[in-house]
């Protein structure tokens, strides 16, 4: 279709338009009505983030499969317990599952591992052999002192065991741990309790430290499959809110805080959409703010001002209507689509306004500036805006669904947004007042000072400043093989928020770490012998498969526990509770005058610090019970006694119980455990561990190299992670190539010249290759959420070049100083405004889009200095003619 055929189209619609203004009004109105109503109904917001990348590549397909066979175990939040002391870590771990688990409304499912009746009697089988034998030997040394406390369980017992143990020449059978050791504990207990602190002994650690790790010694783990609203932008908000309310219930009066974490795959995304959320939020209103007062100055008349962000407002309705009819779910990425609308839609509208208001000084008769103004802007822009889709709707066969889905809807919305600008923007226009000076140029001097710089610097430098963008390219070149590639979620995150703390915490250890791979094996033989090779890869630490439920070496350790048994035999099988004290202070001080004998004796360094602080704190409780009242008394006594004692008699009767350990068999395996091992289906899962830190991008691909070599099928989050970074790099090649070549054709089309279709690509492709090399210098990589960066700075690349070199052509057959048409005023201001509309996300706490409003700022200055710099020196000399001197004082034909 040539230029003539679509001004006469134009040209025949705004007629229409203009010479029906009410009946043309009427219309929108109506159009706007059914639209919003149609929209608010058939569009909605899904935040599952599961099929975004590839839905039916294979890695997704191994996932799904774990999903249907384990889904009790997919889409989880990770609950991690913490406190200082390993009982009060289990009890608020019980308490805190009961709690989660009686709310249906809430919770699908709750399950705490290890906490039920088969591990709280069997849990000594499955110690190392050696970790077995070294807690008997510890049991051994502790009898004595366990005998004698059982018969006196309270604070005078427990002082008198203390004198007896530093008095008597036998020390070593008096207590169950080195005495310095245990006068330390005692001393930082009785330290904190005494100046108001909440402090708890554990006695597990004293008695039994070889029982539990040390590395989830005081961690306790709850899986909670929540109930998710994917309307909302936080699709598990209101279970989450729950567990937090269920946390302070749990916490008990006069003992230390128990700290509850809430993360895991669902935690994680849930801190991350309020940090997108909120983050997007402020940059929205940040943008808003910043592009009034961009367009105020640009028009320097509020009404156009009010007029341009009404058509915004308005192209943004239909634009949603058109999601609606489209897509009908919008996801995380294709959301985007509305601020690219912002910053590429309202260009047209400043286009429009500014060679408005510059026809006003030629026109005296606003109908005539309008439709002057449709006529010279009509062709570019449509040109613009089809090259500028081209580009987006490049994104739509790609495998990445986010993407693809933005660029259907960001592609259409560009012609939304003409629309709407050709057709209601001239009608608003026709009835807005605009003044105007006699001198438009006038109203922006500090631009046209800048044009005729600009101006001089392109004529008189066109040889130094293609030499300057020769070096500056080959160096982009060398950068852009050194560009970082970051794709895991974890680093896109707010690394302050709750959910990426605890869960980089228990990446720490091996052993905690959700970072592991799964396999599926179709039978126990193929489990069986997988878990074989498994074992001889170096990268791997360690795998676990239902198989590993059925103990090592159980006669053996079953002889070790009944030496236990008969060692503690002489004492109940349950161990007394705590007797009231009301009198201990006898009890301290015969400690004390104990302490005051032997510490003359003592030579070692170490022990009188030790036994000087316990009776320093000694005294403290002694000063204390004198100066209260006889209600305080009692209490501050039973919380002495709480502190020092609390813990012991709990852990006595685990001990018991796990004394009546018995051989087991697969069969004895409980089915809330059976059940997360071995599918309905038969499948076995295979956890594997590695030996390396994953967060290490060599270790993770090494790591999951090796074992896809000896199971192809391997799926869980780290796959997740390399697969998903693969095909998005992937997506992006190849949009971007069919992008450039295609709107490379299609400006060969239209304009059939060699010359003008290369002029408009080369800002396009240097200021991409700039932002590449910017992203090295400024080291930020290139992750799921700048990558967007680039579709949107495609767009305003085009569109940048394509009124550019037709202004250059302007330029040279009218004799005009370019930088002081309206065209380049509209291509700065359009360029700030589409920047503000990013800007604020640099200052996002979430690091994806924060490094997103980077990327983009750096593209569109690169852009502009593309644009208006590189651009116009490389045209003059490719046409060899001379430009005026911005002296020159030409009428403007804009």
């Amino acid at each position: 279709m040539s230029s003539n055929v679509v001004q006469k189209i134009i040209a025949s619609v705004g007629n229409r338009i203009l010479g029906n203004p009410f009946k043309t009004f009427l219309i929108i109105c109506l159009l706007v009505s059914l639209v919003v109503q149609y929209t608010a109904n058939n569009l909605s917001i899904n935040t599952d983030t599961a099929e975004l990348i590839a839905p039916d590549a294979p890695f997704q397909q191994n996932r799904r499969k774990f999903e249907q066979n384990f889904s009790q175990d997919m889409h989880t939040l990770l609950l991690v317990v913490e406190s200082d002391v390993p009982e009060l870590t289990k009890s608020a771990t019980k308490r805190l599952g009961r709690l989660l688990g009686a709310d249906k409304t809430n919770f699908d499912s709750v399950y705490v591992p290890n906490d039920n009746e088969y591990f709280h009697r069997n849990g000594l089988l499955y110690l190392d052999e050696d970790d077995l034998q070294t807690l008997s030997d510890s049991l051994s040394q502790a009898q004595p002192f366990i005998g004698r406390i059982s018969k006196e369980p309270n604070l005078t017992g427990f002082f008198s065991i203390l004198e007896e143990a530093l008095t008597s020449a036998n020390k070593d059978q008096s207590v169950p741990i080195d005495l310095t050791s245990l006068i330390d504990k005692i001393n930082v207990s009785l330290h904190k309790r005494i100046n108001g602190e909440d402090s708890l002994l554990s006695w597990e650690n004293l008695i039994a430290e070889q029982k539990i790790t040390k590395a989830s010694a005081n961690k306790g783990f709850i899986n909670v499959l929540p109930k998710f609203d994917y309307t909302s932008i936080r699709p598990a908000e209101n279970a989450i809110e729950a567990i937090r309310k269920a946390a302070e219930s749990i916490q008990e009066p006069n003992l230390p805080k128990v700290k509850v974490w809430v993360t895991g795959e669902v935690g994680l995304e849930d801190d991350e959409l309020l940090g997108m959320s909120t983050g997007t939020f402020n940059a929205s209103i940040f943008s808003v703010v910043l592009v009034f007062a961009i367009l105020l100055t640009a028009y320097r008349s509020l009404t156009l001002t009010l007029a341009t962000l009404f058509t915004l407002a308005l192209g943004m309705v239909f634009c949603g209507g058109f999601a609606a009819l489209s897509v009908k779910e919008l996801n995380l990425i294709s959301v985007a689509f509305a601020v690219s609308n912002i910053g590429l839609g309202v260009e047209y509208a400043i286009h429009f306004c500014l060679r408005y208001r510059d026809n006003l000084t030629h026109h005296i008769d606003k109908v005539r500036a309008i439709r002057s103004t449709l006529l010279s802007t009509s062709p570019s822009l449509l040109l613009c805006a089809g090259t500028t889709a081209i580009g987006l709707y490049a994104f739509i066969p790609t495998d990445y669904k986010g993407v693809s889905e933005l660029g259907l809807l960001a592609g259409t919305s560009l012609f939304i947004c003409l629309l709407i600008t050709l057709t209601v923007l001239p009608l608003l226009l026709k009835f807005v007042p605009v003044s105007v000076p006699a001198d438009s140029m006038n109203t922006h001097p500090a631009l046209a000072r800048l044009g005729e710089r600009l101006a001089n610097l392109t004529l008189h430098y066109a040889k130094p400043i293609a030499i300057v963008t020769g070096l500056l390219t080959l160096l982009s070149i060398v950068l852009v093989f050194r560009v970082e590639t970051d794709f895991n979620p974890l680093n896109l995150r707010d690394p302050k928020t709750e959910s990426v703390v605890a869960f980089k915490n228990l990446m720490k250890d091996k052993d905690t770490s959700p970072m592991t791979l799964t396999i599926l094996a179709p039978d126990a033989e193929k489990a069986k012998a997988l878990q074989q090779q498994l074992a001889k890869i170096d990268t791997v630490d360690k795998s676990i498969s239902l198989f590993d439920f059925v103990p090592e070496n159980q006669e053996d350790k079953l002889a070790i526990i009944e030496e236990i048994a008969l060692m503690l035999g002489a004492q109940p099988q349950r161990f007394p509770e705590l007797q009231p004290d009301p009198a201990p202070e006898n009890g301290i001080r015969k400690l004390i005058q104990a302490i005051d004998t032997i510490l003359p004796q003592k030579t070692n360094a170490k022990e009188i610090e030790s036994l000087a602080t316990l009776r320093k704190e000694l005294r403290d409780i002694l000063i204390e019970l004198d100066a209260r009242q006889i209600t305080s008394r009692d209490q501050f006594i039973e919380q002495v006694q709480i502190t020092l004692l609390g813990t012991l008699p709990k852990v006595m009767n685990e001990l018991y119980a796990s004394l009546n350990a018995s051989e087991v068999t697969l069969a004895d395996v409980p089915p809330d455990i059976r059940e997360r091992w071995l599918s309905k289906s038969g499948l076995y899962r295979i956890q594997i561990i590695p030996k390396y830190d994953l967060n290490n991008l060599d270790n993770m691909a090494k790591f999951i190299t090796d074992v896809q070599a000896v199971a192809p099928e391997t799926t869980d989050l780290p796959i997740m992670y390399w697969e998903s970074m693969k095909e998005v790099i992937n997506a992006f090649q190849e949009a971007i190539i069919i992008a450039l070549i295609t709107i490379a054709l299609l400006l060969m089309a239209i304009r059939r010249n060699v010359i003008d279709t290369l002029l408009v690509m080369t800002p396009l492709i240097l200021a991409g290759l700039f932002t590449m090399a910017s992203t090295v210098l400024t080291g930020t990589p290139i992750n799921f959420a700048n990558i967007i960066a680039l579709p949107l700075l495609l767009g305003l690349g085009v569109d940048n070049g394509i009124h550019m070199v037709e202004k250059l052509h302007h330029s040279l057959s009218e004799e005009q100083n370019i930088y002081q048409s309206s065209t380049a005023r509209a291509m700065f201001y359009g360029a700030l405004t589409t920047a503000s509309s990013f800007a604020g996300l640099a200052f996002s706490p979430h690091q994806g889009i924060a490094s997103m409003g980077l990327v983009i700022t750096i593209g569109i200055f690169w852009i502009m200095t593309c644009t208006f710099v590189i651009l116009p020196a490389l045209s003059k000399l490719v046409f060899r003619r001379r430009m005026p001197h911005p002296a020159v004082k030409l009428p403007e034909t804009a």
